[in-house]
């Protein structure tokens, strides 16, 4: 079992990581078109510190401190409009953060605070199941796909 664990945890954060990249693609469309007065490098790191609240990850590298400080409440107005503009992705978030609170319990990290946390910005899916690692694997595929994060599998077969 410890083995199988060892090489399934790994590829279940790959599959968290596309969600948070098709979540930062689709959220920084979203904000370039909700705020067409900010440039590219706010918007950017607009989309970043959101990110970064929802999956419990702090940039502590300059100059993110400062912006997130000057922006925190341009930043929870974002985080409190997200299920409700970006309803598309709230299956896929409410995977992935489970996902990611599964992964690092088996790793010995306490990260529920972060479901506690999305919970309370309404962005978890309360009666949604825990996935079985390969639907949320499929999902991530799926989506990775769609925002061409991915090769097709057709392309990887070639590729390998």
């Amino acid at each position: 079992m410890e083995e199988f664990e060892s090489k399934l945890l790994p590829i279940l954060r790959q599959g968290v990581s596309v969600v948070k990249m098709v979540f930062f693609k689709t959220l920084k469309e979203h904000l370039r078109d909700r705020h067409p007065d900010k440039d590219v490098t706010f918007i950017n790191m607009l989309t970043g510190a959101v990110v970064n609240d929802i999956f419990g990850s702090h940039n502590t590298a300059e100059p993110f401190p400062p912006f997130v400080s000057e922006n925190r409440l341009l930043i929870e107005e974002t985080l409190k409009r997200v299920p409700l503009e970006l309803v598309d992705m709230m299956v896929p978030l409410t995977d992935a953060l489970r996902v990611q609170v599964l992964c690092d319990r088996q790793e010995g990290i306490d990260s529920l605070s972060i479901l506690v946390h999305a919970n309370d910005l309404k962005l978890l899916l309360v009666p949604r199941e825990v996935p079985l690692p390969a639907h949320f694997m499929k999902l991530a595929r799926e989506l990775g796909d769609k925002h061409n994060l991915l090769l097709p599998p057709e392309i990887k077969k070639l590729d390998s």
